[in-house]
């Protein structure tokens, strides 16, 4: 079922003379749209010589050179006010503990992954309670592949949403299909410079708020003499990293080019059967010049534009004998002859005739599709990226390495591998041509050691890291005070919402309580009243009666929200229905399953409970193509290196990402959810990608000042707000404020977060925003979030926030919890000023198990979690720590444990962000 012309290098040596495949084809199974190319192809044309002189073109109209440039955020959907602020309804009561302790299950993480980690984790249909339909709002538009699933948040969706017409971004070539721009209906080839970006926002700071690469700048067009007004754009064979484009005359005819797009490939290459090539060019051709012939197959011309930059065209020909003559027209159009059949290749050669003799040696060869293997053990891991090819098979792959597979690839292939090709990028940096059938990136700081309980890294910047729930008793009895007030609120009207983001973040609330009530403040059986509470209201999910139920969708394939059914909203629930946000909005109920599977294990094997997570993670994290149901990988993306939150909605700016912390946090979900239910494929791949998002949001996210890939200029930002594949907008979608755009890739604060924001980083974007009381003037969630990410240089001061006798239940994230809160940032205080603990003030603590009381902050008696009390070096309960002692979990590679209500409209037919504030019904 793929449409492309498949090249088989069998070759004999005359046949490589000759310029004609010998031997069989490889083809799979094709149906009536495919191309399809036999070895049995007889010579029916004979070309005479090439034109050798070169050729010059004189300037008719003046070429192109701006492209079009759209500075706003995609606005279909928007809502003007996405920050809710109506307070949670106070208690009538309090939580009574419960005669019953909990038995936790096992916190060591598993040992048993397999060898490849990407395997299957499940194939079966989702639980019947999750009823089917096949009416998406969205219908597929030209694509090829049958009743397979698809994926809905990849680079090339633009191919296949809306009209068709907006680009998608291989790296570092752009590609769109012109239809009847330019005069042409070919596939268009953009590479974008640096000095063509645009810069804007307000620069009164000197630092701007964008930048934006034009789109729609023809450099060179693929096209056809035969394709018109009625051409047809198909898509096939679809998958995490590749898609065919082909381009057919009419609808009921079939393709005359096929474009197989990969990620990184180091040639666009169009491949034709019996049409009449056409390069169009808006920046407009200077010159041409044929050079050689190459491996006795291949012909090879030079390419000169008006901007003056050089590229270069290879030819091969099947089923003839002879260089095609390709003839520059005038200065906008180059022919190639009649009834052509074989591929084109173009390639941008930015490095001379170095950079030449590197394509020359690789041409003949493309990339048609990627897979995937991956390791993770003992702290370490690796993942390979390997191309499958078509063509010339005896040659090597030119393909395009982003900064951040460069910086981690195995030093073992690096010397040989890597060439001094470099084009940059519209938001990755530069990229860096390889010579290499596959890549294989190597992570040697697994976050393995990270668990439920609050950790920190190693002080030494050695790899690795501790945890630990060691806090003063002047904490502790903050900590439970605050508990037996938040787990009193009504847990079901916080989370029985029609959004499925809001819930998932109100489960995540109390999930975070109960944990820290068990495990840090030691209160089981207050812990098992409310954990009680908390099975009831996920349970609403598990049977699929919360307000908006899920619905499995048998079009695209997936888990989404009925919302859109029932209005036509597609912007409802932050676009759900249409795929968008589906990593962020199940992570929190994945990591609420974790929390648990872990305080009652007993749970995970009670009816639907398991197979109900699983759906939600093989729906935005499936490790498998084999899963007749969901695609793979629908969100995360193994190419970039973080997710992709954009869904089936067409976007002039290519897919895009707003909050890398929803994205890491439920990659972290996955990790604990795989520990707690016994998938150890789950949890290593977690790890795994988990390291890898790291190293990705430190490069092209979060800006540290020695950041070496993003501009210069942008830097002060400290972070890029929305990046886009074409642009990077240092704004949200609900607003500029710096809270909001420097916040929202703080929340949630959890075990991962020092793991993924780097100390450096965030020491530098407070000094930037919120340092020298410039926080205290932020109202609303947006403050608690604020200083919860302070937790990462000073631990001290965040618990001092938080632990303030006149503290304000207004400035939490109706997502989060002082009691989490508190417990987190006085156990990192603890942790990292070991022998001192938490130098809290003398505090007034009321409604305390023990009544009020003013609790010294000379008192160190320190509380071992019940969670913990398996592991054989824990520190007995109730057990006196002297003061240069400081207890802690995990070192080494064995870690021994361890926003807001409001309207659910879509700001925008891409994504709707969320601002922080309180849960309401």
């Amino acid at each position: 079922m793929m449409a492309r012309l498949a090249f088989f290098l069998g070759l004999t040596q005359i046949a490589l003379i000759q310029g004609l495949p010998a031997g069989e084809l490889r083809r799979d199974a094709f149906d009536e749209r495919a191309i399809t190319l036999t070895s049995e192809l007889p010579v029916t044309t004979i070309y005479s010589s090439p034109l050798t002189t070169l050729q010059s073109a004189t300037e008719s109209v003046e070429p192109s050179l701006t492209g079009i440039i759209n500075t706003a955020l995609p606005s279909k959907g928007f809502s003007q006010d996405p920050l809710m602020t109506s307070d949670i309804p106070e208690p009538t009561g309090t939580l009574a503990p419960i005669d019953s302790t909990l038995d936790p299950g096992p916190t060591s993480p598993l040992s048993n992954a397999d060898a490849n980690i990407f395997v299957p984790m499940a194939t079966d249909a989702p639980p019947q309670q999750v009823t089917s339909r096949g009416d998406h709002v969205v219908k597929k538009i030209n694509i090829v592949d049958k009743d397979i699933p698809i994926e809905t948040n990849k680079f090339y969706a633009n191919l296949f949403l809306g009209n068709q017409t907006e680009p998608v971004w291989t790296h570092p070539y752009s590609l769109l299909w012109a239809k009847g721009r330019g005069d042409t209906h070919g596939i268009a080839i953009s590479h974008i410079e640096r000095d063509n970006l645009t810069w804007g926002g307000d620069q009164s700071s000197g630092v701007p708020r964008y930048f934006i690469a034009p789109i729609d700048q023809q450099h060179v067009v693929l096209s056809a003499a035969e394709l018109g007004g009625d051409t047809v754009l198909s898509t096939e064979d679809l998958t995490a990293f590749s898609v065919y484009a082909n381009l057919a005359p009419s609808a009921d005819s079939d393709p005359i080019i096929s474009f197989p797009l990969v990620q990184g490939m180091g040639f666009v290459t169009g491949l034709y059967r019996k049409a009449k090539p056409q390069l169009r060019s808006g920046v407009h051709f200077r010159t041409l010049q044929y050079v050689e012939q190459l491996n006795g197959i291949t012909y090879k011309y030079q390419l000169q534009l008006e901007n003056d930059s050089h590229w270069l065209i290879y030819v091969t020909p099947v089923g003839s004998l002879g260089a095609p003559p390709f003839t520059l027209l005038n200065s906008s159009l180059i022919e190639g002859p009649e009834s052509f059949v074989g591929m084109i290749q173009v390639a941008k050669n930015p490095a001379g005739d170095p950079g030449e003799k590197i394509y020359d040696s690789t041409v003949g060869v493309y990339a048609v599709n990627a897979t995937i293997s991956g390791t993770a053990n003992a702290g370490v891991g690796s993942y390979t990226i390997e191309w499958g090819k078509d063509g010339v098979q005896n040659q090597t792959l030119l393909m395009f390495a982003l900064p951040h597979h460069v910086e981690s690839l195995d030093q073992q292939m690096t010397s040989d591998v890597l060439t001094n090709i470099e084009l940059v990028t519209t938001t990755k940096g530069y990229a860096r041509a390889i010579i290499a059938d596959k890549m294989t990136m190597l992570e040697q700081n697994l976050p393995d050691t990270i668990g439920f309980a609050p950790w920190i890294p190693n002080s030494d910047g050695t790899n690795g890291g501790k945890s630990s729930t060691i806090i003063s008793e002047a904490a502790l009895a903050l900590v439970r005070s605050s508990g037996t007030e938040e787990l009193a609120q009504d847990i079901d009207k916080q989370t029985r919402l029609n959004s499925m983001y809001y819930s998932g973040k109100g489960l995540a609330k109390f999930a975070g309580i109960i944990y820290t009530m068990q495990t840090i403040a030691n209160n089981t059986e207050l812990a098992a009243a409310g954990l009680v509470k908390l099975k009831s209201a996920i349970d609403v999910f598990v049977q699929n009666t919360q307000p908006l139920p899920l619905v499995y969708d048998t079009v695209w394939k997936g888990v989404v929200s009925s919302g859109t059914y029932n209005n036509g909203d597609t912007g409802l629930d932050f676009g759900n229905t249409l795929y968008n946000d589906h990593h962020f909005h199940y992570g929190y109920f994945v990591y609420t399953a974790a929390i648990i599977g872990l305080l009652d294990p007993a749970w995970l094997e009670q009816g639907s409970n398991k197979a109900w997570v699983n759906m939600l993670v093989r729906d935005f994290a499936n490790p498998s193509i084999s899963d007749p149901y969901f695609p793979f990988q629908r969100s995360f993306d193994w190419f970039h290196g973080h997710s992709w939150a954009k869904g089936l909605f067409a976007s002039g700016d290519g897919k895009d990402q707003e909050s890398t912390s929803e994205d890491t946090f439920a990659t972290y979900a996955l990790k604990m959810w795989g520990r707690t239910s016994g998938d150890a494929n789950m949890e290593a791949r977690a790890n795994l990608q988990l390291a890898v998002q790291a190293r990705s949001l430190r490069n092209y996210f979060l800006l540290a000042s020695d950041n070496k890939v993003q501009p210069e200029r942008f830097l002060p930002n400290k972070v890029t707000g929305v990046l886009f594949e074409n642009k990077v907008d240092h704004v949200t979608y609900f607003g500029d404020a710096p809270e909001l755009v420097q916040g929202i890739h703080m929340i949630p604060i959890n075990p991962s977060s020092p793991y993924t924001r780097p100390k450096k980083f965030v020491q530098e974007e407070w000094d930037t925003y919120f340092a020298q009381g410039r926080v205290d003037l932020v109202q609303g969630g947006w403050r608690g979030i604020l200083y919860s990410n302070l937790v990462l240089i000073d631990p001290q001061k965040a618990f001092d926030f938080f632990a303030s006798p006149t503290f304000d239940a207004g400035l939490l994230d109706g997502g989060a919890s002082r009691t989490w809160y508190l417990a987190y940032t006085a156990a990192l205080a603890a942790g990292t000023q070991p022998g001192v603990g938490v130098e809290d003030n003398v505090l007034e603590v009321q409604g305390t198990d023990a009544g009020e009381t003013e609790v010294s902050p000379e008192e160190t008696v320190v509380q071992q979690s019940n969670a913990e009390e398996d592991e054989e070096d824990s520190v007995p309960e109730e057990t006196e720590v002297p003061e240069d002692e400081v207890y802690t979990e995990g070192e080494g590679s064995q870690e021994t444990d361890t926003e807001e209500t409001g309207g659910t409209h879509s700001r925008h037919g891409a994504r709707r962000r969320r601002g922080p504030g309180h849960l309401t019904s």
